[in-house]
């Protein structure tokens, strides 16, 4: 019942976009854990996920878990939009 941030570096998203799609319920297996940073905090959860080379990811096909979709709030990026490009430290 919780949101947590995910990292993953740019280098790594064209290995990792295929198995990313909208809708899907996949697991994730190898990455590490770490306090979330206030300067690129984007939920209310105190830690993140950060994607390494041994990250996996395979979809859930069998018992996947059914997501409430309005659990997740869809947010306005106009506020940080305002931000963009500003060198200010997002709220």
């Amino acid at each position: 019942n919780s949101v947590i941030h995910g990292f993953i570096p740019a280098g790594r998203a064209p290995f990792y976009r295929p198995s990313l799609r909208a809708g899907s319920v996949v697991r994730v297996s190898r990455f590490e854990v770490a306090r979330c940073t206030n300067m690129y905090k984007i939920t209310d959860h105190p830690f993140v996920i950060r994607f390494i080379p041994q990250t996996t990811i395979a979809e859930v096909i069998e018992n996947a878990p059914v997501i409430n979709v309005e659990k997740f709030m869809l947010r306005s990026f106009d506020p940080l939009q305002a931000l963009a490009n500003t060198n200010l430290e997002l709220p």
